[in-house]
């Protein structure tokens, strides 16, 4: 045979094939046994602590609830060697911001993050028990995000019993009031952030019941409030309704010819979702006000808006001699991760692969995010979602994959070494 015969070419493919196989498998580096090994034994202790958590009723202004979820986190972190300490939150219900740290002996400052506080009023457990079902946990907040609390607790413990010191610090903060736009700790998180290289935020990801796969998240909408105000004159409804000035009837005029105004600014949007008026039955409506939930994914998008809004206002009314104000007021603030971000992210990746599984990067969602806060200035490399998988946040039946638990451990631990090594 010659060596262009069909036996040769197709012993040169395989070869080929051979090549490729191999530098795949180069491509994919074996996980670290020890870590691996030490999150399987982390599990159920895991799974007890989010029992622990969710028994706990922690809604934004239930404050008991809170302060005994800072209780619980603080001295699961005292145990694993950090320094504690609380501070109140500086509005809102003011229950206690835990603020952790560790110092060690490399050079990076690494920021956790999590939140301590549900959605979910007083007597939720009544109606929406802690409960096991095969692979998933049920409760409300377990995965949003008593998960990521978990997540973080357990793999600062297993690199602490390691005698992991590969950093200058280790800070972890976890706040009582995400869940109503952290006004009383944003600042405080946007604060520390600038003060460390890399920031992991700990929401959680997608169960694989309701998405692809698990994710980490790149981008996060900013959340603001735009505000319709209209004055207008009070009058006898049955005997002079004609003297009166009906500020409802404008303040509905003004919200139909503002309703699309969003949809020719990139990178923000606007639905009107909230409205009322005061005054007795009787009376022509003297005054009326609306909100509007306002979501913003571009830098600067919020104030164009505003403009737009202010213009529109500002050209024509419906009815004459009333007065309209109009007003778009940022809260949280959008999150982009950036290139860095991206980079930490495909870290990220590469050593999920390491014990078989696949991470995605969502670049953004509509949702808002402390990580907004962590990176407003840019100075951190911030990513999101390092949370447990689940679903139903916010709404019933809530609950994590109980598989995702050792993977979510090691992703956090192996990708806190490499962290520390760079």
């Amino acid at each position: 045979m010659t060596k262009h015969s069909p036996f040769f070419a197709l012993r040169s493919v395989a070869a080929a094939c051979g090549l490729a196989f191999a530098a795949m498998v180069a491509a994919h580096a074996a996980p670290d046994a020890r870590l691996l090994a030490a999150a399987e034994k982390a599990q159920p202790a895991v799974i007890d602590n989010l029992k622990e958590m969710v028994l706990i009723e922690s809604g934004s202004l239930n404050v008991d609830g809170l302060l005994k979820m800072a209780d619980v986190v603080e001295g699961r972190l005292k145990a694993a060697g950090f320094k504690t300490e609380r501070r109140k939150a500086t509005a809102g219900a003011g229950a206690d911001i835990v603020i952790a740290t560790l110092k060690g002996t490399g050079k990076r400052k690494i920021m956790l993050q999590g939140h301590m506080d549900t959605v979910y009023p007083a007597g939720i457990l009544n109606g929406q028990p802690y409960k096991v079902d095969g692979n998933r946990i049920y409760g409300p907040g377990i995965a949003d995000d008593k998960g990521g609390l978990a997540v973080i607790m357990a793999s600062l413990k297993i690199l602490a019993d390691a005698g992991w010191r590969d950093y200058d610090t280790l800070t972890v903060v976890m706040n009582p009031d995400e869940e109503v736009g952290s006004v009383g700790s944003g600042e405080l998180i946007a604060t520390m952030a600038d003060q460390h290289d890399t920031v992991l935020s700990f929401e959680p990801t997608a169960a694989k019941s309701v998405a692809k796969g698990e994710s980490l998240l790149l981008g996060a909408a900013g959340i603001a409030t735009a505000t319709l105000e209209v004055k207008g004159r009070a009058a006898h409804a049955g005997a002079a309704p004609e003297l009166g000035r009906n500020a409802l009837y404008e303040l509905s005029y003004q919200m139909l010819q503002t309703k699309d105004l969003a949809k020719d600014i990139p990178g923000v949007t606007l639905n009107w979702t909230v409205a009322r008026a005061t005054g007795p039955l009787n009376q022509i409506t003297e005054k009326a006000q609306a909100q509007g939930d306002v979501r913003i994914t571009q830098p600067g998008a919020e104030k164009k808006l505003n403009e737009a809004l202010q213009a529109k206002v500002a050209a024509g009314k419906l009815i004459p001699d009333t007065e309209t104000t109009v007003k778009v007021e940022v809260g949280r603030p959008a999150f982009i991760a950036g290139e860095k971000g991206r980079a930490l992210a495909e870290k990220a990746q590469a050593i999920y692969k390491e014990i078989d599984r696949d991470l995605a990067l969502t670049p953004m969602t509509g949702g808002g995010t402390d990580a907004g806060y962590a990176g407003r200035s840019g100075k951190a490399t911030v990513v999101e979602s390092f949370g447990l998988a689940g679903f139903g946040y916010h709404a019933r039946d809530e609950y994590i994959e109980v598989d995702s638990i050792v993977p979510r451990i090691y992703l956090v631990t192996r990708l806190l070494t490499e962290i520390g090594k760079n």
